[in-house]
């Protein structure tokens, strides 16, 4: 069998900063869908990009990665109604066609709502992007200028077809939680968000505040083999500002390229504008000194914080290079 990987996509930088809100990994799920007779509606959620296998065929006819309905042969069009893995303002939308080349739909519009507690019956749908058209085989990226905050996508596509990927990016908007509750500050379900990074070749540091544990290497931050003096780093911006008791740094999968040592450093700052902090960063108190790093662990740290004051951001400094999949930062509101 023949597998076809679809193009590297270079996505724009102002959307590197986003998070995609309705990855699985996070736990964006669809809820309903009015038809996925070829190709199950989830599968547009998934993070890897899209593959295309010559010979592949099931029960239903060709296989597809992506979401397709059959030939629709009455009025009407399709849809699909996503949960959001966490709820956010939207900011950008990327629908995907690749590899859907005689079966993608002329057009598609997408709407959303806010329902925190799941409950749809009642709510109200707003318009996000109006009926746009569609090309086969290639990414659509739309810029979204809406400040409201949403839980639920209703992604509509005209008449049928089929959609390889759909991203919806965005700023997470967190749920506030029971105040007697332990919260991970820094974890993208409360708000947290990377702000830059020294290097990201094997991994973006965003994996690191997704929830639970990494899937696999490709699921951390990883960059590559340094050849220069010096570290990597990342900055990243807590959800909410507080002092943290507990730091947890998890290697989890990687074993021949783990750090040597990683130290964090921390401030707390109003209104900074995310370009300052960069050079400032180098100069912040730390939080955590160098602490050595061991492979395929959970590395939890309470004595040896050294802040105990509220933080609002952290820079983490990975010794030389290598890879880490999870920081978490508790606190007890």
């Amino acid at each position: 069998m023949a597998t076809l990987f679809a193009p590297i996509f270079e996505i724009p930088a102002p959307i590197q900063q986003l998070t995609n809100l309705s990855d699985l990994r996070i736990g964006a799920e669809i809820i309903e869908c009015s038809d996925e007779f070829f190709a199950e509606a989830k599968r547009m959620l998934q993070f890897e990009p899209p593959i295309f296998i010559e010979d592949k065929f099931d029960d239903h006819g060709k296989w597809m990665d992506g979401w397709e309905t059959r030939r629709k042969r009455h009025a009407g069009y399709d849809w699909s109604i996503i949960k959001l893995g966490v709820a956010g303002q939207i900011k950008a939308l990327d629908i995907d066609t690749t590899f859907f080349s005689g079966n993608y739909p002329a057009s598609a519009s997408v709407e959303g709502c806010y329902a925190p507690k799941g409950d749809l019956s009642t709510v109200e749908w707003h318009s996000i992007l109006p009926n746009s058209i569609l090309s086969p085989n290639q990414h659509h990226l739309f810029d979204i200028q809406n400040d409201q905050t949403f839980s639920h996508i209703r992604l509509n596509i005209f008449p049928d077809g089929g959609i390889a990927r759909f991203r919806v990016y965005g700023d997470v908007r967190p749920q506030r939680q029971n105040n007697t509750d332990r919260l991970d500050l820094i974890a993208l379900e409360n708000g947290g968000r990377v702000i830059a990074y020294s290097d990201a070749h094997f991994g973006h540091p965003r994996h690191l505040i997704n929830p639970g544990r990494g899937l696999n290497m490709g699921d951390g931050w990883e960059t590559k083999r340094r050849r220069a003096p010096g570290f990597d780093w990342c900055i990243l911006a807590l959800g909410e500002a507080g002092s943290i008791e507990r730091i947890d740094i998890d290697t989890a999968h990687f074993k021949g390229n783990y750090p040597a040592e990683v130290s964090i450093q921390a401030i707390y700052i109003e209104d900074a504008t995310d370009p300052q902090l960069i050079p400032q960063s180098m100069f912040w108190p730390f939080l955590l000194k160098a602490q050595p790093m061991q492979m395929d662990q959970i590395h939890s740290f309470m004595n040896e914080i050294l802040m105990h004051e509220k933080i609002s951001h952290i820079r983490v400094n990975m010794i030389p290079d290598g890879g880490i999949s999870r920081i978490r930062l508790w606190n007890k509101k």
